[in-house]
């Protein structure tokens, strides 16, 4: 069982993908990744099944909640409940965040 998990590797995924996230962990109790929004990237979530918390690595923007939009800073934490609508917006500086899912994500 992996034990040890290096985002930078993931973050040179991403770029590699085309896509702007990459789950590292995807069990039954437990999802974990990675996601990168370029300046003024598009943020194409739909609502997850499991409730949810971002931590915010680097960059700036905001995280609208349910029609509530919130600023994003580094060291910052946020919880979204499961089934809720949510996405980052307006980062004007690459926005790197860790996801933690309560669940597989889906």
């Amino acid at each position: 069982m992996k034990v040890e998990f290096d985002t930078n590797e993931y973050l040179v995924d991403i770029k590699k993908s085309g896509s702007y996230y990459h789950t590292f962990i995807n069990k039954d109790n437990l999802a974990a990744g990675i996601l990168k929004l370029k300046p003024d990237e598009v943020d194409t979530q739909t609502p997850h099944e499991s409730d949810e918390i971002y931590y915010i690595v680097r960059g700036d923007g905001f995280l609208r909640i349910s029609e509530k939009d919130y600023p994003v800073s580094v060291a910052k934490a946020y919880f979204v409940g499961k089934n809720i609508e949510h996405k980052f917006h307006g980062n004007k500086k690459e926005l790197v965040v860790l996801y933690f899912f309560g669940g597989p994500d889906s």
